[in-house]
């Protein structure tokens, strides 16, 4: 059975780029055997959400508040241009490698 992830997607308006990103992600984590669920949301609402939720580590392509996330937090703007996109791949994978599931 594969693992399964949480992840938090965040954008700007919390709907479009962020779940483009999130799609993304999960196509290039099936061919690898991992599965993730996604949540979308602004800027914002990061904080709160990962306080109240179950996430296993943050994407985003707009800039996050100050705070403690107490998850991996990772920028996603690699994989929305395609330059950076191999970088950002490597560092899903690797925070995913350190999450015991």
């Amino acid at each position: 059975m594969a693992a399964s992830f949480n992840v938090l997607s965040v954008c700007g308006s919390g709907t479009v780029t962020s779940s483009m990103v999130a799609a993304s992600l999960k196509e290039n984590l099936e061919e690898k055997n991992i599965r993730i669920s996604t949540t979308e949301a602004r800027p914002m609402e990061a904080l709160q959400l990962v306080e109240g939720g179950n996430f296993d580590f943050i994407i985003f392509t707009s800039p996050l508040p100050a705070g403690d996330y107490s998850i991996p937090v990772i920028n996603a703007t690699g994989l929305l241009t395609g330059i950076g996109e191999e970088e950002f791949m490597e560092e899903v994978l690797e925070t995913i490698s350190k999450i015991k599931k």
